[in-house]
């Protein structure tokens, strides 16, 4: 496929091309034009010399001077030859230029009327003739008729007009090369950035560098900032893959040395099936917690925003028949605007944790409210709350319950994991995870992303 350079010189070449043949056309057909009207305007005044010197002698009969001011009519085989014939089509005077020149195709016009006639020699042009008819006045009140004919070789025009157009065609195609010339370093300069764009991206491809650091025009440079936030993203994400996994092998490896040892030092089975039985537990809790940890997308750069209210309706509609024996009231404050920009699984798993601890604590009611923050206001784009009327979280238990697996009241059913993986995705996405007291009584637990 070819470049875009190649396809835009291409373009611009037939483009050029096509403009310059058209005006090569049209100035040749108006130069031919012009030096048509010339030549007719030269035959008309040689025409008008001719009448200018012919007069009636004394026997009422049309003479001329042997000698014309026009001296190309006084030359042999000089191109300008004239003749004059009375109405009975007899030559009554010829110049000097005219020895040797045939008047076949001559024409007679009307008196007063001018007709031009091309006299032809083979297949091509020989001679351009003005033909004239005008009536002499004689003294006994008698007219006479002569029919006047000048006419002019072509070989003359024909040159001038070769000439022309080879001059035309040369400086057109001089000045089609010239203005593509142009056109190739005008092309060259514009697509220069998407040159570095091209060979930085082969930097970061060979591993020499990790982003796009060059300072690129307004069309390209939304493009190179998307293309370092997706791969900052992607090294994001495998590191976290990569950290996921050392974290959930480093973290089995003291469940399953309690299970060794156990095993090695002949515990009796009845204490050794509560031993796996309790390690089994912190185990499936272990790995719950790392798989929703690693399933968390974090932010997508070119991921469209979603809408924040029908996720908590979805939710709430859920808990509402999990604790439907709790008779729990929940209020939604979330406008159809307050939008989501992350991953669809990362919002319902926020909204989920939250709500549902809500639920859980809540003696009545659980009020959810959302919003996104104006440009210039707090500096989080988007904030989520969820309050309840429960017991509330002690103050020197808010830092506790952050932590995996720890629960404010171990009587509640759950294995303490809602907070700490609400506190991981706040970090991932580069907000914070805030709990205070709320008016309702309970709990707030404040998102800002």
């Amino acid at each position: 496929m070819r470049s875009l350079r190649a396809r835009l010189l291409l373009v611009s070449a037939l483009v050029l091309a096509g403009f310059f043949a058209l005006t090569g056309v049209a100035l040749d057909q108006a130069f031919r034009r012009s030096a048509e009207g010339a030549l007719h305007e030269r035959l008309q005044g040689h025409l008008y010399a001719l009448l200018a010197a012919s007069d009636l002698n004394a026997n009422n009969r049309l003479e001329l001077p042997v000698e014309l001011p026009e001296p190309r009519f006084n030359t042999v085989a000089s191109g300008l030859v004239a003749e004059v014939r009375d109405a009975q089509g007899a030559t009554v005077w010829r110049s000097r230029s005219a020895l040797g020149v045939t008047f076949k195709e001559a024409a007679v016009p009307q008196i007063g009327e001018r007709v031009y006639t091309e006299i032809t020699n083979g297949q091509t042009a020989e001679r351009l003739m003005l033909s004239f008819t005008t009536r002499w006045e004689t003294g006994g009140r008698q007219s006479r008729q002569y029919v006047f004919h000048v006419a002019e070789r072509l070989d003359v025009y024909a040159a001038q007009i070769q000439q022309f157009r080879h001059s035309l065609f040369v400086w057109l195609a001089v000045a089609t090369l010239l203005l593509l010339a142009i056109q190739a370093l005008i092309l060259r300069w514009v697509l220069s950035p998407l040159r570095r764009l091209a060979q930085d991206l082969s930097e970061m491809e060979a591993g020499r560098a990790q982003a796009l650091h060059g300072r690129y025009p307004a069309e390209i440079q939304p493009l190179a900032d998307n293309l370092n936030a997706l791969m900052a993203n992607a090294r994001t994400h495998l590191q976290r893959y990569r950290d996921a996994l050392g974290n959930l092998a480093h973290s089995l490896k003291t469940p399953l040395a309690v299970l060794r040892a156990s095993v090695e030092a002949g515990t009796p089975a009845q204490e050794l099936r509560s031993v796996v039985q309790e390690q089994l537990q912190r185990m499936n809790e272990i790995v719950e917690y790392r798989l929703q940890r690693a399933a968390a997308a974090g932010r997508t750069v070119l991921g469209a925003p979603m809408p924040v209210a029908p996720a908590a309706q979805k939710i709430l509609g859920a808990l509402d028949k999990v604790y439907a024996g709790k008779s729990v009231h929940a209020e939604i404050d979330i406008a159809p605007e307050v939008m989501f920009r992350g991953d669809a699984g990362d919002l319902l798993e926020i909204v989920g944790n939250l709500t549902d601890n809500a639920y859980k604590w809540a003696r009545s009611q659980v009020r959810v409210h959302a919003h996104n923050d104006p440009a210039g206001g707090t500096g989080w784009e988007f904030t989520l709350r969820v309050e309840d009327d429960g017991p509330g979280i002690a103050p020197d238990q808010v830092e506790r319950v952050r932590e995996r697996g720890a629960r404010a009241d171990a009587s509640t059913p759950g294995h303490g994991l809602g907070i700490a993986v609400v506190q991981e995705m706040a970090e991932l996405y580069g907000g914070e995870l805030v709990i205070s007291r709320s008016p309702l009584g309970g709990a707030a637990v404040e998102v800002r992303l």
